[in-house]
């Protein structure tokens, strides 16, 4: 058991010099660690945000706004189904609250009417044993009146599906920025956190976050003064405002010509003219086609480029657009350079598919997150030396031969952390320092079980062997059971306390792995080298 085979001690010597190989980098500038040859390994251990610096925002989704706006389009496709040929005569078609209603002319048209009407439920998901959720409840009483309300399973399963790709529109825009390692999660039912280490400038991100960003393409009927709007608006139209003046606008015929869902592509670029930053569009297949017969046949009118109801630029139509290309520019007052390339990120990343709100934004400094890694850094140099002194003033040489495991240990943290990607934040600093203080555990198991059997008088090799033996089985159970509270923290908690928990964790797999290998392999080569009589332990 003591000596090892040439294969585990080589297995352990080769881990040990790839952790020092992959740690590497965190002691050198990025500069430096670009210019290393392509066979070393150049990540280093990513900071986060109490450590780094950057800005924290937490936003909620605007759930009323929703519902509004998906019972407005419900009232819509209501409209359309009914109308087919042979159409199903109706009135008083409107939202009332939460509910869709409308009551049939004639009553001998409800089988025809739910017919049409039952796909409109909107199924969302199945499952084997709860069945299916839909979006909403479908009631037709026996006089006519047709009711559309939105369930509670529904508007939940609904509400997890915006969170859900709401976090996934704002990871593509942030990730655009290049911003290093986001923190973008679920908080409750409706709200999202958002950490962007390194990023100082909150405006910017609660910009390029917010937007909601649905783009549509709309030819534009007449322009007109907002004041008097609404004398001039008829049906199937609509007028909106641009963003250069409030008070001034457009009616627009109400269908898009094109929907943001058509676009591929979008990227900053400079008009040949004027050399003023704007944002060049690529429409798919479907939106090409579409767009190109409309410029086809209304060469000489404007079409209005719309962004979140507002009219960006509206743009005359010189000559039929072909090529599934346009541009947007920024109209009366020029677009700057960010704003087209925040404009192009966002449009590519997509649409959101619910408004969000600010709720909380903090800002930390790069000066803080100096202090926390300073104090930080104190506390486990502390606690390293200590510990150190402890295990050496108690178990002498073995004591020494501890302290180089632990050192081994702390750098097997470090490796991993970096090649997970994980974020090392203040709390995981604590994990690290606990860590610290607990790894010799393991060794002070192994080295009483050693007295115990020198003094139950066996010889040198046979108490170091049976030390070992008898004390692995201890030390595995007592770092298990530790860890799997450290999931449990990690599973359950949040922010702060994953930090510690991911740190811990890890700590924990390397103590065992330091503990039951290297200081087995450094007591067994030291044995072998020496031949000891006698040992003080």
């Amino acid at each position: 058991m003591l000596y090892f085979s040439r294969w585990t001690a080589a297995s352990v010597i080769a881990i040990i010099v790839a952790v020092i190989l992959i740690i590497l980098p965190n002691f050198f500038s990025q500069d430096t660690v670009d210019d290393f040859p392509g066979f070393l390994p150049k990540g280093q251990v990513t900071l986060g945000l109490d450590l780094q610096g950057g800005s924290y925002l937490l936003y909620q989704i605007e759930q009323q706004e929703y519902v509004q706006q998906r019972l407005t389009s419900l009232v819509g496709e209501v409209r359309s189904v009914l109308g087919q040929q042979p159409r199903v005569l109706y009135q008083g078609l409107g939202v009332v609250g939460r509910t869709v209603q409308l009551r049939l002319v004639d009553t001998e048209q409800i089988a025809t009417a739910r017919q049409r009407l039952e796909p409109l439920r909107n199924p969302l998901s199945s499952s084997l044993f709860a069945g299916g959720v839909n979006e909403f409840d479908l009631s037709i009483a026996n006089d006519g009146l047709v009711r559309f309300s939105y369930s509670d399973a529904g508007f939940e399963e609904r509400l997890r599906g915006l969170v859900a790709t709401s976090i996934e529109v704002i990871d593509r825009r942030i990730n655009a920025l290049g911003t290093v390692e986001p923190n973008i999660q679920r908080q409750g039912n409706d709200r999202i956190l958002v950490e962007a280490p390194g990023l100082g400038d909150p405006q910017r991100l609660m910009d390029l976050i917010g937007q909601t960003a649905q783009l549509t393409l709309h030819l534009v009927v007449q322009s007109v003064s907002m004041a008097q709007a609404a004398d001039v608006v008829e049906p199937g139209t609509m007028v909106l405002p641009t963003t250069d003046d409030p008070s001034f606008g457009y009616i627009l015929q109400e269908q898009p010509l094109v929907r943001g869902e058509d676009l591929i592509d979008a990227q900053t670029a400079f008009d040949q003219r004027t050399r003023e930053p704007v944002v060049s569009f690529r429409l798919d297949t479907v939106g090409a086609r579409a767009f190109a017969d409309v410029t086809l046949n209304n060469v000489g009118r404007q079409f209005a480029i719309v962004l979140d109801n507002q009219v960006v630029s509206a743009p005359v139509i010189n000559e039929p657009i072909l090529s599934g290309q346009a541009q947007i520019s920024g109209g009366g007052t020029p677009f700057s350079v960010q704003q087209a390339n925040d404009l192009s990120i966002i449009l590519r990343a997509g649409a959101l598919p619910a408004r969000l709100t600010i709720v909380e934004q903090r800002t930390i400094g790069p000066g803080l997150g100096a202090d926390s890694i300073r104090a930080g850094g104190y506390a486990a140099l502390v606690g390293t030396v200590l510990v150190a002194g402890f295990m050496f003033l108690t178990y002498g040489f073995f004591g020494i031969l501890a302290n180089i495991a632990l050192v081994v240990n702390v750098a097997m943290i470090f490796a991993i952390l970096t090649l997970l990607g994980a974020s090392l934040t203040l709390p995981g600093i604590a994990g690290i320092v606990l860590t610290i203080g607990t790894a010799v555990d393991s060794n002070v198991l192994i080295y009483e079980r050693i007295r115990e059997e020198l003094r139950a008088g066996r010889s040198v090799i046979q108490a170091i062997d049976q030390g070992f033996r008898r004390a692995i089985a201890t030390v595995i159970d007592a770092n298990v059971t530790t860890l799997i509270a450290a999931i449990v923290l990690f599973y359950f908690g949040t922010g702060p306390i994953r930090g510690f928990a991911i740190t811990h964790a890890i700590g924990i797999v390397t103590t065992m792995f330091t503990a039951v290998l290297v200081t087995r392999l450094m007591v067994a080569t030291w044995v072998r080298w020496r031949r000891p009589k006698v040992i003080k332990l």
